[in-house]
């Protein structure tokens, strides 16, 4: 039985927290351990998409350097991590195709019906109202638009979280994982949460260290009908 969820919603901010979560995302990406694959895979390979919460933007940079004629636009209420992520995209040299834009995901500043594809990875525990956030995925995808959403899981093995934790570098950071996964969902909390929201053929997936969500939007009315895939 997981202990009780420890809301963690400040995210990570102030210019030396960020630089070393840009050097813990860097080790990730240098050690293949980003999910990028696992998005291609979902379907949400082309167009034009929304990275909710892109931190200093390894994801979505590699997301748009292993496709072809996509636009990528990062939402995150971060001041200080969307200059790292432009200047990252800067180096990357696709900063043509991509824009970073300061907001909170409860309340997207986005047309309805816009973008092709969501995806996020490790900002679902960071959401202070996570049922609105995902009512506004269901809005601003397209018709057919598909959405990959994954974050820690509270519940995960005791011995996976310390091994995670012992290979977590900078060390500086090990503090910020641990409030990080006492922040998470399990698959059923997550189910529970999908639930209450517009999204249909949501399917929550549950993994060795993370949960994952994904789904298609069919564009018809509410269906709280969802599913755990084990």
């Amino acid at each position: 039985m997981p202990r009780p969820r420890i809301p963690e919603t400040e995210g990570v901010t102030g210019e030396l927290t960020v630089q070393q979560y840009d050097a813990l995302m860097r080790r990730l990406r240098d050690k293949g351990y980003l999910d990028t694959n696992a998005i291609l895979e979902a379907g949400i390979s082309a167009g034009d998409c929304l990275e909710i919460g892109p931190g200093p933007g390894y994801l979505g940079l590699e997301w748009l350097r292993k496709t072809a004629g996509t636009r990528l636009t990062g939402l995150d209420l971060s001041a200080d991590m969307l200059a790292v992520a432009k200047e990252n995209a800067r180096r990357y040299g696709v900063q043509d195709r991509v824009n970073y834009v300061e907001g909170r995901a409860q309340r997207m500043p986005f047309s309805s019906g816009r973008f092709d594809g969501v995806f996020s990875n490790g900002s679902l525990h960071e959401w202070t109202e996570p049922e609105a956030v995902f009512n506004e995925i269901d809005r601003i995808l397209k018709p057919g638009g598909r959405f990959y959403i994954s974050d820690l899981r509270r519940d995960m093995h005791p011995a996976i979280r310390w091994f995670l934790k012992l290979n977590i570098k900078p060390k500086e950071r090990r503090v910020g994982f641990l409030s990080s996964v006492a922040a998470s969902y399990t698959p059923h909390e997550a189910e529970s949460l999908l639930a209450r929201t517009n999204l249909r053929n949501a399917q929550v997936q549950r993994k060795r260290m993370v949960l994952v969500v994904t789904g298609v939007k069919d564009g018809a009315g509410q269906n709280p009908a969802t599913g755990v895939l084990k």
